[in-house]
């Protein structure tokens, strides 16, 4: 018997490919995208290859929207349109389900009666529009219809501000530190996909509120808060400026080092010259000695006009380069700012002035990390009135990881530098850029 090839009328974009890959791999995956990327398109269709691939009988798939008129207005179209060409398959429009050739099943619900999904089970799950579904349905109802079938599930969505799709998505970045095989978190900006045509998103931006635009096109999860320090479109629009050799000729050139303080973290270096920062050196599970040799090829290369290193895991580094005879700074991220009346300490002055640069005419490099690291700390004021940050540990508790990146940009403001050839050679020998 010749077999019959079958068709689904589905091209997926490079994008979506890529998101295919990930949600093949991993158990759990959150999933947070722009508006019109495609989600539910492709969330569809990754349903539809599960089940018709699975190989146990009676196999349940469901498809979650925060309400059941939402849900079959948004999906079911799609379960119809793209699993047509199948031969045998039916459709209860009652109960908005699609039986296919094998005998599993896709069903499209509504969070708003959750109770209709107790005492069932599911191979998968996709939950469309996390932020805007009852809290705990996942936790005492998806969840346990996973466990007697191993079951996946899909959180996804777009931005709402710092809900429960904040924290599962914040929850998925930590808990892929440990798991990796399990857990997946995956970020798609306008800005970045490539969906949307640039001249329309630039027409968008023009005629949408910018906290909107951050939110529903930026991804950011923070653009309703008033307390993040460094906005995500602050941060697009410092991407998008690039200066040429000439225009830096006579800014000073800085080194930031940031030496790893965990087994988790990395080791960053990173230059900036005036206004250019460029992209930076990531090393992981980096011994000091190992991290010492590549600062000291990038003195020798680049030769900044000053290197400050975190004291909080760079001693050794730093009493290496200095026995080299190099010149570099180390820097308590703690200690007592230049400007005393305006920021708590080091820290704060230095994200405070990096801050200042990047709205200012600061250039980043184009870089996912760099900019994810930035946009993530929030910050308040003392009772003297001065800046001071979230701390660290709060931070990482919170994202699952250390800014380490943006940490490094950040050194580069420890202290202001001169450039070399604008001072004479005796005012360079005597700079001096310890900060106690």
């Amino acid at each position: 018997m010749t077999a019959t090839r079958i068709v689904i009328p589905y091209r997926p974009r490079p994008i979506q490919k890529r998101i295919h890959a990930a949600l093949e791999t991993h158990r759990f995956c959150v999933l947070v995208t722009h508006r019109q990327l495609g989600k539910t398109v492709c969330a569809v269709n990754h349903l539809l290859k599960k089940a018709l691939q699975n190989p146990r009988s009676h196999a349940r798939y469901f498809y979650v929207a925060p309400f059941l008129k939402q849900a079959k207005m948004i999906a079911w179209d799609y379960l119809k349109r793209y699993s047509a060409p199948l031969p045998h398959v039916t459709y209860n429009e009652t109960e908005l389900h699609v039986t296919l050739p094998n005998g599993a099943r896709i069903w499209v619900g509504g969070a708003d009666n959750p109770d209709a999904l107790r005492g069932t089970y599911a191979d998968g799950v996709v939950l469309d529009e996390y932020a805007q579904i009852k809290p705990g349905v996942f936790e005492e109802i998806i969840r346990p219809m996973l466990l007697s079938r191993d079951g996946w599930v899909v959180f996804m969505g777009t931005p709402k501000g710092q809900n429960a799709f904040y924290e599962i998505f914040n929850q998925a970045q930590k808990l892929a530190q440990t798991e990796p095989d399990v857990w997946w978190s995956g970020v798609f900006r306008a800005d970045e996909s490539h969906v949307i045509p640039a001249q329309e998103l630039a027409l968008i931006e023009a005629q949408t509120p910018a906290s909107i635009f951050r939110q529903e096109y930026l991804c950011d999860f923070t653009a309703s808060a008033e307390n993040v320090l460094i906005p995500i479109d602050i941060i697009s629009a410092a991407v998008k400026r690039c200066y040429g050799a000439g225009e830096l000729r006579f800014s000073p050139k800085i080194l930031g080092v940031d030496p790893a303080r965990f087994g988790d973290d990395r080791s960053v270096i990173i230059r900036r010259q005036g206004v250019q920062a460029f992209e930076p050196i990531v090393l992981q599970k980096t011994d000091n000695m190992t991290l010492a040799i590549h600062v000291a090829h990038e003195i020798e290369t680049f030769r900044p006009d000053g290197v400050f290193i975190d004291a909080g895991c760079g001693a050794g580094i730093i009493d290496r380069l200095r026995q080299l005879g190099f010149t570099v700074t180390e820097v308590p991220f703690g200690a007592a700012p230049l400007k005393t009346g305006q920021y708590a300490n080091k820290r704060a002055e230095m994200w405070g002035e990096m801050a200042q640069w990047i709205r200012s005419a600061g250039a980043l490099p184009d870089l996912a990390e760099l900019k994810a690291d930035l946009c993530q700390t929030t910050y308040d004021y003392d009772p003297a009135g001065r800046l001071r940050l979230e701390p660290k540990d709060k931070l990482k508790a919170r994202t699952g990881r250390s800014p380490d990146l943006a940490d490094a940009l950040a050194l580069t403001f420890a202290a202001p530098v001169r450039a070399q050839h604008q001072a004479t050679a005796g005012e360079f020998a005597r700079s001096e850029y310890d900060i106690l």
